[in-house]
């Protein structure tokens, strides 16, 4: 298990080089993901909601629709990334 490390900057123990490549693996991946899933939704700018709550069950619901979308695709063997915005927009 990889975990943070509490103490003065710079590390120097033996973990160190694997705590920093698994970090910029971690970013690397989320920062894909949040751009993907942005362009999807177009919630590039402001999102279609005002408030809170309302903003929330947008989010939500997003983050529902994208996760069948891409169990459906897994099930019928389909590419989980090439195509899914045209997929979602037909649906």
């Amino acid at each position: 298990m990889i975990t943070t490390k509490r103490g003065k900057y710079p590390h120097t123990d033996d973990g160190v080089e694997v705590r920093r490549i698994f970090h910029q693996l971690r970013s690397h991946a989320i920062e894909n993901f949040n751009a993907q899933f942005k362009a999807i939704f177009n919630c590039l700018g402001q999102v279609p909601t005002r408030g809170l709550v309302p903003t929330q069950r947008f989010v939500l619901g997003a983050v529902l629709v994208y996760q069948l979308a891409l169990l459906h695709r897994f099930e019928n063997g389909d590419d989980l990334r090439i195509g899914l915005k045209p997929y979602l927009q037909a649906a």
